[in-house]
Formats: structure tokens, C-alpha cells, sequence
């Protein structure tokens, strides 16, 4: 029998699960521990049931390709196999009891910071003690690296699929970068490059950056319930999975490579408004659509909230986010929802300061404004800006865009455009052609009446490319 203090424990862990979670975890458990064929049940000794590393892999293995990238699947049995049920050295067993199993699922899957930490701590590195901030980032891109994976494995990507994105293995070290630059020590600061890599950390950091950077708790959810297949389909368990990845439209069958990749897919779209993140559709792609601002103006004007995203002739790609749709008008527009990002070389997100109100610009054939397609900073002077001229742009920030407090995020400073590509995003509005929020034309009768009597139907508003709608539901 178990010690009493020790079932217990383990019977507060069972009970956060409702009961349909628990059957599932024990078939979970059941198939893993019988893959192991313990031998100890040979031995007359009804021997409880316990889960190897090897049955683990089997698991793993036994599909044609892992859902789990070995190094991860490691990582779990490890942090499984640091639970410690007092009066048992079970630290120095190499098989993992239902207790262990039932205990790691409930500090990761429903526990706080401090319940995850021991358990990160012993993933990060299997010795007890500070981690270097290089296992730390080994940890953090295998978690990303894992989670693209069996997303893609699990086809759960929405419509995006690897061949159609750029190349996940920059994005991966990108993402993992840029959550690795939350890490602070105790003192406040944050070490940087080579220096981050030997600098030691203590658990109570690590606590706080798994606190701080929600990415991490949702990541390793995402790789436990759909590489293990566990608490995957019950309804009400994919929450903090719902909007991880947008579903995609309108790039399916057309050949096109987007300028993003999958990690910088879920990082951009984690900063949007939480009503906007279920879908992205395209609008514009230099590639398909020709290398026109008129083309651009065309397939943008009043299609809702949009990401724009640009690669320059040096290979760096970066962004904006316009939070209300682009008008050509000679004003600013859009409001603090706007912000600025980059992809490559390093991913980042650059919000409003408030010390103005240029979020977004959009002119076109006017004699006495500047004419193209600009986000923050002042005219002649834009955090992102890309000329009517079409090809030509710049990005402008000695040393940070007044709006964003982003730095140049080009090359050069004035650059060359090699591609670009415009994603609606959320749903579009009615008079972009689907179904969504009330028309202009419904709430502006004026608007209306000059659009009969200029004889154009009310239809045709925005239905360019029909085509596209719908037709890639995954």
C-alpha cells in the first residue's frame, strides 16, 4: 500500500482532472506501460505497472514518422522522472510509476509556475542546480521546434503547411531567441549573446520568466497533449491552443512561398487583438498580384485589419500590423493597436509609445503629399514606409521610430523591396464580400445613394477574386 501522505498528494493531483480526463490519462498510461512489458509481473509479483524511456520511444517510433522529435521525447521522460514521491528514491528508478505520470500531467497540463518549475528544471538539464543559459536556449528550440512538428504531424497547421512557408529551422532559433531575451536575473538585468549562453540561472529566475513568458506553459501543453495523444479531443481542453495558429486562406494551389514561417506565424499573431486571431487570409502578394502600387491600393483599400510583411533585396523581413482598414486618404489613420515587427533576422514586436498618433498612412496620386504606403514616424521619416513608386522604401528610426520605438528594420535604410505580401486578418468586413460586420453602405445611406446613382452595383464592392473565398477549409 502506499504511504498515506504520498496517496494523498497523489489524489489531489487526480482530482483536478475531470473524470473523462482521468480515463484518458490512464489508457494513455496503460498503452505506454504495456509496450514496456515489465518484466517484474513474470516473477509471480504482481509488479505495478510502470513506463520506460525505451517504451516512450516506442510509442513514438511506432509511426511511421514521431510526432515528437526524439530529443523531446527525452526531455519528458526526464522531467517524469524527476517527480519524487517521498519515501521512495524514485529519482534513481529508471521506470516511471502511474503516480509520477498522473503528477507530472497535472503540474504541467493545470499547474502554476511554481508546480512546472522543478519539473522545467529537470528538462532543461537532468543534474540538479543553476542551468546555463545555453541549455536553457537548447531547451527552448527543441519546445519549438516540437511544437511545429507535431502541429504539422497532427495536422492542426490550418490550412498553412510547411512547403507553403518559409523554412520553420530560422524561425525556430528566431522565436526561441526572442523568449530567451525575457530571461532576467535576479538583480534586474539581462544578459545578452555569448554572455547569456555561460551565465548560470537559478530555478527562482527560471520561475519567473515560465511566469512572465506564457509562450513556455503553452508550448509544453501543446506538446504533451498532442505528442503523447493525451487529453487531445475532450472539448474545453484546446483553449490555449484555439488561436496558437491562424487558419489560413487563399494561398492554397497557387505556388506561392509566404515571407513567414510557421514560428513567426504564432509569435505575430499571439500580439494581435484576441478578436482577430482565428484567421488570416491573403490579399496581396507581390508574386501573384505583379509589382504595382496601384495593384497593392487595389487589393488592400477597406478590407478590415491587416499585416503587412516586406523582404528587402539583403534578405531581412519585417512588418506592420494596421489595426483598422487602409483608406487612401492624406491623413494618418488606424490607432494604439498598430505595431511594428520584424521576422529576420530576429523576430520582435514593437509597440505604440503614445508619444504620437502616425500608426498608419496610406496616399496615392496626390501632387502635394508624400504618395505610398507608410507606419509610424513623420512624413519623409517612417518607421516602415514603401514609395507609390513601387520597389523602393524606407525605414527611418535615429535610433528609434518616434511611434513604435522600433529600430531600423531593413538592411539599409532606404531600401529595395524583393517581395511583399498583405494578410487580412480576423474576418473580413461585408462589403469586402463575406459575411462579417455591417457594411458602409448599410450604415451610410449617403454613401449608398452616390454609388447607385454612379450606376455601380453594390456586389461588386471588393469581390476582385471571388475564387478565394472559401475554398481551402483543411
Amino acid at each position: 500500500k502506499m504511504g498515506n501522505a504520498e496517496s494523498n498528494a497523489y489524489r489531489n493531483h487526480l482530482s483536478r482532472f475531470l473524470p473523462e480526463e482521468q480515463s484518458d490519462i490512464d489508457g494513455v498510461f496503460d498503452t505506454l506501460s504495456g509496450s514496456s512489458g515489465s518484466a517484474g509481473a513474470k516473477n509471480g509479483k504482481a509488479t505495478k505497472k510502470t513506463v520506460t524511456l525505451a517504451a516512450l520511444q516506442a510509442r513514438q517510433s511506432a509511426y511511421m514518422r514521431e510526432p515528437l522529435p526524439e530529443q523531446m521525447t527525452v526531455r519528458l521522460y526526464n522531467g517524469m522522472k524527476s517527480i519524487d514521491l517521498t519515501g521512495k528514491s524514485s529519482g534513481l528508478s529508471e521506470q516511471i510509476a502511474k503516480e509520477q505520470f498522473v503528477i507530472f500531467m497535472s503540474n504541467l497540463l493545470k499547474g502554476n509556475a511554481d508546480e512546472k518549475i522543478t519539473i522545467i528544471m529537470r528538462m532543461i538539464s537532468k543534474t540538479e542546480g543553476p542551468v546555463k543559459g545555453k541549455q536553457i536556449q537548447e531547451f527552448t528550440e527543441d519546445l519549438v521546434t516540437s511544437v511545429v512538428h507535431v502541429l504539422s504531424y497532427r495536422k492542426e497547421l490550418k490550412g498553412w503547411r510547411l512547403e507553403n512557408t518559409r523554412d520553420s529551422a530560422s524561425g525556430v532559433k528566431a522565436l526561441a531567441s526572442q523568449l530567451l531575451s525575457e530571461l532576467k536575473l535576479a538583480d534586474g538585468t539581462k544578459p545578452v549573446g555569448p554572455q547569456l549562453m555561460e551565465t548560470n540561472f537559478d530555478q527562482g529566475v527560471i520561475e519567473d520568466w515560465v511566469y512572465r513568458v506564457p509562450q513556455i506553459s503553452i508550448f509544453l501543453s501543446v506538446v504533451i497533449r498532442q505528442g503523447l495523444h493525451v487529453l487531445h479531443s475532450l472539448p474545453d481542453q484546446t483553449k490555449d491552443i484555439l488561436n496558437l495558429v491562424p487558419a489560413c486562406k487563399g494561398i492554397k494551389g497557387r505556388g506561392l512561398v509566404s515571407l513567414f514561417d510557421i514560428p513567426s506565424i504564432i509569435y505575430i499573431n499571439s500580439h494581435l487583438p484576441a478578436e482577430l486571431q482565428h484567421k488570416w487570409q491573403l490579399l496581396f502578394s507581390s508574386r501573384l498580384h505583379g509589382e504595382s502600387f496601384s495593384q497593392l491600393c487595389g487589393h488592400i483599400v477597406n478590407k478590415g485589419p491587416c499585416i503587412v510583411i516586406l523582404k528587402d533585396l539583403d534578405g531581412y523581413i519585417f512588418g506592420g500590423f494596421a489595426s483598422h482598414s487602409w483608406e487612401v486618404k492624406p491623413q494618418f489613420q488606424g490607432d494604439n493597436r498598430c505595431f511594428l515587427f520584424s521576422v529576420f533576422p530576429s523576430l520582435a514586436v514593437y509597440t505604440y509609445t503614445g508619444y504620437n498618433d502616425h500608426y498608419m498612412y496610406l496616399n496615392h496620386g496626390q501632387q502635394t503629399m508624400p504618395n505610398g504606403l507608410g507606419m509610424g514616424g513623420q512624413h519623409g521619416y517612417f518607421g516602415l514606409w514603401i514609395d507609390s513608386d513601387y520597389g523602393k522604401g524606407h525605414s527611418k528610426a535615429k535610433p528609434r521610430c518616434t511611434t513604435y520605438n522600433s529600430p531600423q528594420l531593413s538592411a539599409k535604410e532606404d531600401f529595395t523591396l524583393d517581395a511583399m505580401e498583405v494578410w487580412a486578418v480576423g474576418d473580413l468586413p461585408e462589403s469586402a464580400g463575406t459575411k462579417g460586420k455591417k457594411s458602409i453602405l448599410d450604415v451610410d445611406p449617403e454613401a449608398q445613394a452616390l454609388l447607385e446613382m454612379a450606376g455601380k452595383s453594390r456586389q461588386s464592392e471588393g469581390l476582385r477574386e471571388p475564387v478565394e473565398e472559401e475554398e481551402d477549409d483543411d
